[in-house]
């Protein structure tokens, strides 16, 4: 499901439940704005992965296209996360399905993700799916703790 295919009642219950998704993920992390500014500006979608009960499995902000960060013919995951715990890394992979699938809908030829490398698994998962290093960039946390980049979270994030 698209946020942007949500109606105008729906769409605050989704935000409800995606802060629940990202707090989960991250203490007091929020993508509600991203997410709303990406729906008003036109600058793509939102992903919002349903799971089998009334909560999110997932979600992905893309950008897509010219006039995005994205640019031109690409699909753009600018942050994406499963809900963690058991079946996390299957969520995952549910939800890259979903980010291909957008980018094939919008005819968009390539998709970009970011992914910190102390996600190992994650990382893994989507290098198997042909994903390739072409930047690289260091993340500074204070105080210095690993916040949400750790083996166990499975995190798509590009916060350039």
């Amino acid at each position: 499901m698209l946020y942007g295919e949500l109606t105008a009642a729906e769409r605050p219950d989704a935000l409800s439940l995606s802060r629940a998704l990202t707090g989960a993920v991250y203490e007091g992390l929020s993508l509600e704005r991203e997410i709303m500014a990406t729906q008003a500006q036109g600058l793509g979608d939102t992903i919002l992965l349903e799971g089998a009960d009334s909560d999110l499995d997932g979600l992905a902000v893309c950008h897509c296209g010219a006039g995005s960060e994205a640019g031109e013919d690409v699909c753009f995951v600018k942050f994406g996360a499963v809900r963690p715990g058991q079946d996390a890394a299957d969520r995952f992979e549910r939800l890259l399905n979903a980010c291909e699938q957008l980018a094939t809908e919008k005819g968009l030829g390539q998709l970009d993700a970011g992914m910190n490398l102390a996600r190992q698994d994650a990382y893994r998962r989507m290098v198997d799916r042909g994903f390739r290093t072409w930047l690289q960039g260091v993340t500074m946390h204070k105080p210095n703790e690993p916040g949400y980049s750790h083996p166990d979270a499975y995190v798509i994030d590009d916060w350039r």
